[in-house]
């Protein structure tokens, strides 16, 4: 059984199970959720985004910039792929001790 390693990196698969079950969330938002520096948050959601997994809108918000993040359909579906892996394991682990 192959995970998708950009899924199951923890640090990522943190911030899609946070998305998927948000919705449209803010970077500062996530930042502050997740407790992750600036940085680190911005190299994992620019990895999401090159894969298509999550998708940023760029807006103002009382003359302040404000950058927002939510799922692609390709990135719900990933991670409910993954999910659906892990439950497998576990499935197979219950049933292997009975």
């Amino acid at each position: 059984m192959d995970f998708d390693k950009l899924v199951h990196q923890p640090t990522r698969l943190r911030i899609l199970s946070h998305l998927y079950i948000r919705g449209e969330t803010s970077f500062t938002d996530l930042k502050g959720e997740l407790g992750l520096t600036e940085g680190n948050l911005s190299a994992h959601l620019r990895k999401l985004e090159d894969a298509g997994y999550a998708e940023l809108e760029k807006t103002f918000e009382n003359r302040k910039p404000k950058t927002t993040y939510q799922l692609t359909g390709e990135g719900e579906d990933a991670l409910e792929s993954h999910v659906e892996k892990l439950e497998e394991i576990i499935e197979g682990l219950e049933e292997a001790s009975e």
